[in-house]
């Protein structure tokens, strides 16, 4: 049990499924579904504070190296292609909704790079990172309970 609840962590933390998959794994691999949901989303949860020191410290550091910097700008570039116009327009909406879509890209990750390159408010993005990723969360919830 504690293994399949350090892997739910891990799958939440992680970039290449966020909550989307720590929920659907947690419940699979009988978990209580009311825990799979609180440790899946306060996981996804703390992204957000990593990303943003990650960005702000490590990022530029490791902006000098030609190799991390082509990636770093292919990433920024499909952020900003994906998520521009409506994070511009609606601002904190515009970023809630963004990270709200239970879709590939577009959950905390993806809104703290958003968050960085518009240079939006720290206190606000946190917040609409956090109600985004709650509603995506409820969704992808519901469905995998659904689907038992």
């Amino acid at each position: 049990m504690i293994k399949e609840i350090i892997y739910t962590i891990l799958w939440s933390f992680s970039p290449l499924g966020e909550a989307k998959v720590g929920i659907p794994y947690g419940m699979h691999h009988d978990l209580n579904i009311y825990l799979v949901f609180v440790i899946a989303v306060l996981s996804n949860i703390l992204v957000f504070p990593f990303m943003m020191f990650f960005l702000d410290t490590v990022n530029r550091r490791l902006l000098r190296w030609r190799f991390y910097r082509k990636m770093a700008l292919w990433i920024a570039r499909r952020a900003k292609k994906s998520s521009a116009d409506k994070i511009k327009k609606y601002g904190f909406w515009g970023l809630l909704f963004f990270v709200m879509l239970p879709l590939p890209g577009t959950g905390v990750y993806a809104g703290s790079i958003a968050t960085y390159m518009f240079k939006i408010q720290r206190k606000k993005a946190f917040l609409a990172n956090a109600i985004g990723i709650t509603i995506s969360s409820v969704i992808v919830w519901f469905i995998s309970y659904s689907v038992q």
